[in-house]
């Protein structure tokens, strides 16, 4: 039986891989901060402990330790959002090099959002432009220290993830909120990209990975074709039999995203991300297309 571990594996993203992995008969562990299951270790994502020995029976780490940042971007927050990052990162690093038989396999957590903002250019991960700003800043040093030390034998992958559509949690939930009190129109223009990807389809680009044993490096998860805000927003209208949905001008997402502690640029930045290297290696997805996907999500 093989065995993966999840660091940060408690939330959403977590639960939804141990839930596909599990019925395919891998023994799943959880490093958490609040361990409450006979599989959870402590863990507090920066000091090495008792948590390192089951990485020697590990076989494969993913690693989805990181502050939420869905939140305003104080001074504090930003120091917690790149930390939780970073410190993670090279508490991981360090406990595989200690390891007599490391894991053979290590996932780290990164984010479509290292990409810049774009509407017309596709971003792949051989010709895609990284940009300057706190989240793609945070990207960037998040990936650098994921590959600035050698785990010589352990084959490394950084997740450039997207939105993750699933059944309980990420951002189906403040969008089912919305469309339920008729808010669900479009944000801004509405011609801003999102790239999301289905929680199966998450679970299952990570189980290709594993399997393909020649790649490494960095890769997009997300659909083949970006939907945009206005046929997200629509998609979730028609899949809850809602038959309006008020529209937010630019000022007034400003507004609402400091009423309820969240930044504007979760909802207006255009992310325009293309999974190139998986599909050029014969990747699959089995939701690609949005309203298909929010109908058997909402089921």
């Amino acid at each position: 039986m093989k065995t993966i571990t999840i660091a940060g594996g408690s939330g959403f993203l977590g639960q939804a891989l141990e839930h596909y992995f599990s019925k395919k008969g891998y023994h799943i562990f959880i490093l958490t901060r609040n361990p409450k299951r006979d599989n959870d270790l402590y863990w507090n994502a920066k000091d090495l402990g008792d948590w390192t020995k089951i990485l020697e029976q590990t076989d494969v780490l993913i690693n989805l330790t990181g502050k939420s940042v869905d939140c305003r971007y104080t001074e504090a927050n930003k120091k917690l959002i790149l930390n939780s990052r970073i410190d993670s990162t090279h508490a991981l690093e360090l406990a595989i090099n200690l390891c007599e038989q490391p894991p053979k396999m290590w996932f780290n957590s990164s984010t479509a959002t290292i990409y810049r903002h774009s509407t017309d250019i596709q971003m792949t991960e051989k010709s895609g432009e990284i940009g300057d700003d706190f989240s793609m800043n945070i990207a960037k040093s998040w990936e650098n220290a994921f590959y600035a030390i050698t785990n010589p034998k352990t084959r490394k992958i950084a997740l450039r993830t997207s939105i993750v559509m699933g059944k309980n949690g990420g951002a189906m939930t403040p969008l089912k909120q919305f469309v339920r009190f008729g808010l669900g129109g479009k944000q801004a223009s509405g011609m801003q990209k999102v790239s999301w990807i289905h929680e199966l389809d998450f679970a299952r680009a990570i189980e290709f990975l594993i399997e393909h044993t020649e790649l490494d490096g960095n890769f997009n998860l997300a659909v083949p074709h970006p939907t945009n805000n206005k046929t997200l927003m629509k998609a979730f209208r028609n899949v809850m039999n809602m038959p309006f949905g008020i529209s937010h001008p630019k000022w007034l997402i400003n507004f609402g995203a400091k009423l309820i502690g969240t930044e504007p640029e979760l909802v207006l930045k255009s992310r325009n991300v293309i999974p190139q290297r998986l599909t050029d290696h014969g990747f699959d997805f089995v939701q690609s297309n949005i309203e298909n996907a929010l109908t058997e999500l909402l089921k």
